[in-house]
């Protein structure tokens, strides 16, 4: 069984070219599911039948794991089911037929404009590293992009004469994304009066740290917790909320929802039509607020 899960991961690393983080995610998920076979006594994966996937799936909800959680591990296992019969390594699929437990939707949370206002001016832009950090809240608020393509951005992918940045999201899909007057106004101001003070060495990178190299997910985490500390905003602040306000704040104001899909870049309309919700959320609060008759 051992020897069928590597060469999925390979198959996976190789042919499909998953991250490291993924590819860790799926090993830990199969390896717990042939733990799981092996105190049944089940030999082979070919003695695993629907049942038996079932019986895993429940151990995992009594277990505790969440909707989420248990979610993950049968798409893991569809995943690895799907390729072993394709490579003629077992006949049939025991989860072809499985339905994933259905999850609560969560709506995200996000800041008010003038959270964000109050967040956005809270770096010194007299100093370098103040210019960096307003520049990059600047630019993550213009473009929902994620932690990782803000820090991973390049020199030669941010266009600001000409408005728009170059990024690559999941599975290295590159999209163009408007930035906007005053993240380009910051931006520029970074690369004249900050980058060239903090960099020490050649490095492609447009945001550096206070060694000169590409500043890190980690490293971005650390400064935005402290600039919110700072504006007093009793709300967790992370930049994926950044993002959340990003894309709730377009379509309260009139964004058509297919545009921010492109922007955000999901693959699917409908991990964008969460957003919709908090835009409606907002007009019942409005409403409720400011009919006389409500």
């Amino acid at each position: 069984m051992e020897r069928y899960l590597d060469e999925f991961l390979y198959y996976l690393a190789v042919e499909r070219s998953l991250s490291e983080n993924t590819l860790v995610s799926y090993r830990a998920d199969l390896a717990a599911y042939l733990a799981y076979l092996r105190k049944r006594k089940v030999e082979c994966l070919a003695k695993a039948d629907k049942d038996t996937v079932m019986a895993y799936i429940y151990t995992l909800q009594i277990n505790g794991r969440s909707s989420a959680t248990v979610s993950r591990h049968l798409a893991s296992l569809r995943s690895f089911y799907k390729f072993l019969v394709s490579e003629g390594m077992m006949l049939q699929d025991p989860t072809a037929d499985l339905e994933s437990p259905k999850l609560p939707q969560k709506l995200p949370r996000v800041l008010t404009a003038e959270e964000v206002d109050l967040l956005l001016g809270q770096p010194r832009t007299e100093e370098p590293a103040g210019l960096r950090d307003k520049a990059m809240l600047e630019l993550l608020y213009a473009t929902g992009i994620r932690v990782s393509e803000l820090v991973s951005l390049n020199l030669d992918q941010v266009h600001i004469d000409n408005g728009f940045i170059r990024c690559f999201g999941k599975g290295e899909k590159e999209r163009i994304v408007p930035i906007g007057d005053i993240a380009a106004r910051y931006l520029r101001e970074y690369l004249t009066g900050g980058r060239h003070k903090l960099i020490r060495e050649n490095n492609p990178s447009f945001f550096v740290n206070q060694h000169g190299r590409r500043l890190t997910r980690q490293g971005f985490w650390k400064i935005i917790k402290k600039y919110a500390g700072q504006a007093g905003i009793t709300k967790e602040v992370t930049p994926h909320i950044i993002r959340h306000s990003f894309a709730t704040h377009l379509l309260e104001n009139g964004a058509d929802i297919r545009s921010v899909q492109a922007m955000l870049g999901h693959a699917d309309i409908s991990t964008t039509q969460i957003y919709t919700h908090l835009t409606r959320n907002k007009l019942k609060e409005i409403y409720d607020r400011t009919h006389p008759r409500a």
